[in-house]
């Protein structure tokens, strides 16, 4: 019995050095963050965004294709990895769910309510803006440009529905694709495909330049 008893108080200690553990870095955070606060995480290409619900957690948007094809609560739990995420944006499927601080961050600087200082709309109180955080967990529908991370978070904290990294991705496109140089470009390839295949009849020579046209107008 000596031994089993010595086994069940080492495992008794480790549970509570575990939870101490726990409880010093939710502490710590608590530190750092308040309820409600709007957090952000730049990655390679793009910005993360969650709120901070207190206790060292975050709610936050985010693409995750296993929980369509497992029902297994406790895998869907764990971080999502980068070809669950891809192949969440791909299939559009996506959750709010609640993460501790290092797996949200996933190794980068967290910057803390930057938003305040562009936003038009003041903040709302933080255990408001939690509270709404909170209430949308699970699954939703997901649009890298109509409704992502960053449409979640302004909705929660500020009452909007709106990204700014979709507005300057559409803003560099628009650039990029609608301009005098591209409808130019499209009359000319329109031109030559036409008398390239001897398809010059009255609707294929309105399209060819129809199409340069609008570009035209858009620039």
């Amino acid at each position: 019995m000596f031994p089993l008893q010595v086994l069940a108080l080492l495992f008794i200690a480790a549970q509570r050095d575990d939870q101490r553990k726990g409880k010093d870095t939710e502490s710590k955070y608590d530190l750092m963050f308040q309820r409600g606060d709007l957090l952000e995480v730049p990655r390679t290409l793009f910005t993360h965004f969650g709120i901070y619900l207190g206790g060292g957690r975050v709610a936050h948007f985010i693409p995750d294709i296993l929980p369509v094809v497992s029902d297994d609560e406790w895998e869907i739990k764990q971080m999502v990895t980068n070809n669950r995420l891809i192949l969440g944006v791909l299939a559009k499927c996506a959750s709010v769910r609640v993460d501790t601080v290092e797996d949200f961050a996933y190794g980068s600087k967290i910057l803390v309510n930057t938003m305040d200082k562009v936003c038009s709309r003041p903040p709302l109180q933080g255990d408001e803006v939690a509270r709404r955080a909170e209430k949308l967990q699970g699954s939703m529908t997901y649009s890298l440009l109509w409704y992502n991370c960053e449409h979640f978070v302004m909705y929660c904290r500020y009452g909007t529905v709106m990204s700014f990294q979709t507005f300057q991705f559409c803003k560099t496109v628009r650039k990029l694709l609608l301009s005098r140089r591209v409808a130019k470009a499209t009359a000319v390839l329109g031109m030559c495909l036409l008398l390239y295949f001897r398809a010059l009849s009255v609707c294929s020579t309105l399209l060819a330049v129809l199409v340069p046209f609008l570009i035209w107008m858009a620039a």
